[in-house]
């Protein structure tokens, strides 16, 4: 027998049970540049008005480590660099998507009784890796063809596309090694995580400084310089087919050295007795839930310095275009077109804080798959409290990381026009209104947990609409009633002069009343179900 033997089966079992979560990341990834192109295309029709915009951005250390170098004036160039942190949500969504299907897999059992039957040793690995690399040419090739149907230069377009697609191969292989290194799915997703963190922080050193060699040791900083439409370099793509390669030369090896359901990395012994924080269900959710609400703090909170120290830079750089004030303007309030685009960024941030909450609330799900939640149902926790135990955190969650990014971007953006005392509540407030349309998504997971189980990963497509419709809303020309479908439509511009709290209110009861129907749902199914 082959040590491959299996792995068509296996890629057809991993692409049947993704077949709702695999196709909305590609497709969402793959039309974010697209609206980005056609949005300059709208913006800045001169070729003056790209010059100052190009200048304005390259001036700003800030939006350069976040997006990173701009290499020419040209709406492709720009749109390049405005996608550059698309580059790790690929990379992200690539490395979650391996480590998924190898070491969740063999955490949950599931490994060792396909293994019992004929599978060959590299099976498993081979398949993640496969179906994941498909789905990343199929997001580049995507993409290309997205942006050339702009106007974009055909060369350039295509470039973009490689890099996009060669950056979710490496971090792909690299979640392959991740999930070989330990016995638990937390620590090989915190080791990608980690790896894909310092790629990041490497990245924005080297753009940042006056000599860029640190963003060529990133996998992140590859893409960037294939220079997409501005004297396109084709051998920088072998750097990432290169660290691919050595990645996976490191990981199959390893793949078969080690006992199945064990890691390279051993294990961190616990205490030989429970502390009195896992007496309760609650007690027992914060241990499960406390790591994922610290580093999506850390992050939202980098991230908010960044956004904070940007701000009234981005605002400098659309001086002079009337056009995009006037949208710029409409978008964010009538505050200035710093306030604009504060608001529109806490928008984006509101979205992925509405991802935390889903996360969190599917956590059920997990606990109910791996056999976990039948045994603590088994004692005397009843069904209400101990779906309440994680509801809790899908709530209380958003308004952590939203917090913590509003404070982080009041007191960079405070600092930048020396009036820290007004602006560090203003920005709280900001984020914070964000959160009764997270709240909204939160339940619909926790509803679709209680009535549908099986379908409650659906609840990213959901957030996969608000999106979409909140990036193509104003270029496709939407009717309103379709935008008014995403809760975040509905969510209150606070940094303009007048705004109305009831729109907060009435998503928050929305939220409540979602969850509240899933937890009556809970009660009366199965539990697990078959």
């Amino acid at each position: 027998m082959s040590t491959l033997t299996g792995t068509r089966h296996l890629a057809r079992l991993i692409l049947r049970r993704d077949r709702v979560l695999l196709p909305l990341w590609v497709l969402v990834l793959a039309v974010l540049p697209m609206t980005y192109a056609t949005s300059f295309f709208e913006l800045f029709p001169t070729a003056a008005e790209r010059a100052a915009y190009a200048a304005g951005t390259a001036r700003n250390p800030s939006i350069v480590a976040l997006l990173g170098p701009v290499y020419g004036e040209s709406v492709g160039a720009l749109t390049a660099q405005r996608g550059g942190f698309l580059l790790v949500i690929v990379a992200l969504a690539s490395l979650l998507t391996v480590i998924r299907h190898t070491r969740v897999e063999e955490e949950a059992g599931r490994r060792e009784l396909l293994g019992g039957g004929v599978l060959g040793r590299h099976a498993g690995l081979t398949a993640a890796l496969l179906v994941t690399y498909a789905a990343d040419l199929l997001l580049g090739l995507l993409t290309a063809a997205g942006l050339a149907a702009t106007g974009l230069p055909a060369a350039g377009s295509y470039a973009y596309g490689v890099g996009t697609a060669l950056t979710g191969v490496v971090f792909a292989t690299l979640g392959g090694l991740a999930a070989q290194l330990t016995e638990t799915a937390g620590g090989a997703r915190g080791i990608g995580i980690a790896v894909l963190g310092a790629s990041f922080a490497l990245r924005m050193v080297g753009d940042t400084a006056s000599n860029d060699w640190p963003s060529w040791l990133s996998p992140l900083g590859w893409a960037p310089r294939i220079r997409p439409y501005e004297g396109e370099r084709w051998w920088v793509p072998a750097l990432p087919l290169v660290a691919s390669a050595l990645l996976a030369a490191v990981a199959y090896p390893v793949s078969v050295r080690r006992d199945l359901g064990a890691g390279v990395l051993p294990p961190r012994l616990g205490p030989a007795t429970a502390g009195r924080g896992l007496a309760g269900p609650f007690g027992l959710a914060w241990r499960l839930h406390r790591g994922q609400i610290l580093w999506w703090s850390v992050g939202f909170g980098l991230l908010g310095l960044i956004l904070g120290g940007a701000a009234e830079a981005a605002g400098r750089s659309v001086e002079g275009n009337p056009q995009l004030e006037q949208i710029m303007a409409r978008i964010g309030g009538a505050s200035g077109l710093a306030d604009a685009y504060l608001g529109a960024t806490f928008s984006l941030a509101g979205l992925a804080a509405a991802g935390y909450g889903i996360q969190a609330a599917l956590r059920m799900r997990a606990e109910e798959s791996a056999g976990h939640a039948e045994p603590v149902l088994a004692t005397g926790t009843h069904r209400s409290t101990w779906l309440l135990s994680h509801v809790v955190f899908a709530l209380v969650g958003p308004v952590v990381v939203l917090a913590v990014t509003g404070l982080a971007t009041g007191v960079t953006y405070g600092l930048s026009v020396q009036d820290v005392p007004r602006e560090l509540p203003r920005m709280l407030g900001a984020g914070l209104a964000q959160v009764p349309a997270a709240w909204v998504l939160a339940g619909i997971a926790v509803l679709l947990y209680g009535l549908l189980p099986r379908l409650a990963g659906v609840a990213w497509a959901v957030l996969a609409v608000c999106v979409l419709l909140g990036q193509l809303g104003a270029v496709l020309e939407l009717d309103q009633w379709l935008l008014d479908l995403s809760p975040f439509t509905h969510t209150p511009q606070v940094l303009r002069d007048t705004w109305s709290v009831t729109p907060l209110w009435a998503l928050a009861a929305l939220a409540l009343a979602l969850a509240a129907a899933g937890l009556t749902a809970f009660r009366r199914r199965d539990v697990p179900v078959t």
